[in-house]
This record gives C-alpha cells, sequence and structure tokens, in this order.
C-alpha cells in the first residue's frame, strides 16, 4: 500500500491540473466582477500627462458620463485595443478619459505620438495608486462613469468589436434608462 501513495498523490495532482484547465476554459477570465460596480468611482486628484502643473479630480468628471481607460505603453494588448479607441469608442459619444498607469510619462506620450492620440484627457498614474483604489489588474481596463461619478460597468482586457456589441452598447442603453 505504501508503493501506492506516490502513484495516488500523483494522480489526484493530475486531476487536479485537469479540473483546474476545464475551468479556465469554461470561464472568461475577463469577467471578472468588479466589487465597485455601482458604487462611487474613488476620489482621485491626477496631473494631466505631459503637464503636471495641471491636475484632474473626480469631482471635475462630474456631470456627464465617460469612459476611463486604463492604458500603458509597456502594455502590449493596448496596442491591439488603441484601433478600437480611435473609432469604435470615440463613436459611442462619450468623452474617453486616459488613465496612464504605471508609465514612464516620456514612453507614454511617445507611445501616444506613434499610435494616436483617442483621449479627451489622460491622467498619469505613475506610481499605480489611484489605479489601486480602482481595483485595476493591469492594463488595459476600462470603466463606464455615469454623470454622478458612480461606476456602471468595467471591462479587464481590450474592447473588441463583439465587447462593444456584447457589454458596452447594453451597459450605454441601461445608463441611457437611468437619466433623468
Amino acid at each position: 500500500m505504501s508503493r501506492m501513495l506516490p502513484l495516488l498523490g500523483f494522480l489526484v495532482l493530475v486531476g487536479l491540473f485537469g479540473f483546474g484547465i476545464w475551468w479556465n476554459t469554461q470561464h472568461d477570465q475577463h469577467e471578472i466582477a468588479s466589487p465597485l460596480i455601482n458604487k462611487p468611482a474613488p476620489a482621485f486628484a491626477l496631473p494631466v500627462l505631459g503637464d503636471a502643473s495641471n491636475t484632474v479630480t473626480k469631482a471635475s468628471l462630474l456631470g456627464k458620463p465617460y469612459f476611463l481607460n486604463v492604458f500603458a505603453s509597456w502594455c502590449i494588448e493596448c496596442v491591439h485595443e488603441h484601433p478600437m479607441l480611435m473609432t469604435d469608442v470615440k463613436q459611442l459619444g462619450l468623452p474617453l478619459v486616459g488613465f496612464n498607469y504605471k508609465d514612464d510619462p516620456q514612453a507614454a506620450t511617445a507611445w501616444l505620438a506613434e499610435h494616436g492620440n483617442p483621449f479627451d484627457v489622460i491622467v498619469a498614474d505613475r506610481e499605480g495608486r489611484s489605479g489601486i483604489d480602482f481595483g485595476v489588474y493591469a492594463a488595459p481596463e476600462t470603466f463606464l462613469i455615469d454623470a454622478k461619478g458612480v461606476i456602471r460597468y468595467k471591462r479587464i482586457g481590450p474592447i473588441t468589436p463583439e465587447v462593444i456589441d456584447r457589454e458596452i452598447r447594453p451597459a450605454l442603453a441601461a445608463l441611457a434608462k437611468e437619466a433623468p
């Protein structure tokens, strides 16, 4: 019996590994529920990228809904998402606030010069402290924040045409129904 213990242990590990693979194929890793949905966005005061003397705050963005898109020059997926921000997301009609996350300002500015700038304003969270308050895992992430500063939607990972149709448009429709 003691000779069988290593074999049984190995079989248990293989079973757990197989279950883990199956679980990951059955669940979209981008659908991590945020505890901030339908809660006020965290307060922040961050410098504008390239103009540290100018600050954007949560309060300064109140009054109309907007998208907050977390990006960085070091983010590979951000390159894939960027064309969607330049065209499809801009066509949705809401301001697009860039949230440059844990990035060198010069690298971010050069990246935007190369790929284009879809943002109405860009804040720089160089240390990542405000990103922690937003529950940012990594770039890219996108939030839909309503006119009162409440987070209504969060997407972890790049925006694609399918994400716009399946997730963002319904979130915007729900937001429109709530508007007075």
